[in-house]
């Protein structure tokens, strides 16, 4: 199956691109911070796809990183979110919107999203927490993690901030900031937190 396009953006709408593969046109669907990322027509563009097939339909899920397409997938798994709500909260959040959600049970974050309500939002956070907190750089908080010193914890976090997606050049300011904000003694747990907020924007 196809799990990544590498080409030119040839054509853009509300919630798909077409990308130029050779002279092939590939409709992807994508959410709006894959579209916002991808750049202007006529650009060269990376896409990590999904395919979804049902009994009616077939089509090509674009995402503009990897994590996006890993949370994608953990998202659908969630019995009442298909692909277009999975679209829709990752349009509303960025993946360490979701991820930091996710681990805290904070529904009230999910349900942002068009087409969340309370019920569901509830059902996604209760569902996916163990997950969230067993993906590369999950677990927010924790005894080992307040422990680490503060250097180690700097560079920790950095890390576990690529981990879900973020530029490295991103992740490093996000830090910098979030150790400027906390001090030197911040826990990696505290950190994260700040930092996430920080390079989400």
């Amino acid at each position: 199956m196809i799990a990544k396009l590498k080409g030119l953006l040839d054509e853009t709408g509300t919630d798909w691109a077409v990308i130029d593969v050779s002279g092939v046109g590939y409709l992807v669907h994508c959410s709006t911070k894959t579209l916002a990322a991808l750049g202007d027509v006529g650009e060269a563009c990376t896409v990590y796809t999904d395919p979804q097939v049902s009994e009616t339909d077939m089509r090509l899920l674009g995402f503009a990183e990897a994590a996006e397409r890993d949370w994608f997938r953990l998202l659908t798994q969630v019995q009442g979110v298909g692909s277009k709500v999975a679209l829709a909260i990752l349009s509303a959040l960025s993946t360490g919107e979701v991820q930091a959600a996710c681990s805290n049970g904070d529904a009230a974050m999910i349900a942002r999203a068009n087409g969340v309500g309370p019920k569901l939002a509830g059902r996604i956070v209760n569902e996916l927490k163990d997950k969230a907190g067993a993906l590369p750089g999950g677990g927010m908080a924790g005894a080992t993690m307040a422990a680490t010193p503060a250097g180690g914890a700097s560079a920790d976090a950095v890390s576990a901030l690529e981990n879900l997606g973020f530029k490295p050049a991103v992740a490093a300011r996000a830090v910098a900031a979030a150790q400027g904000e906390l001090g030197e003694d911040a826990s990696e747990g505290d950190l994260i937190r700040v930092a996430l907020k920080r390079a989400a924007g």
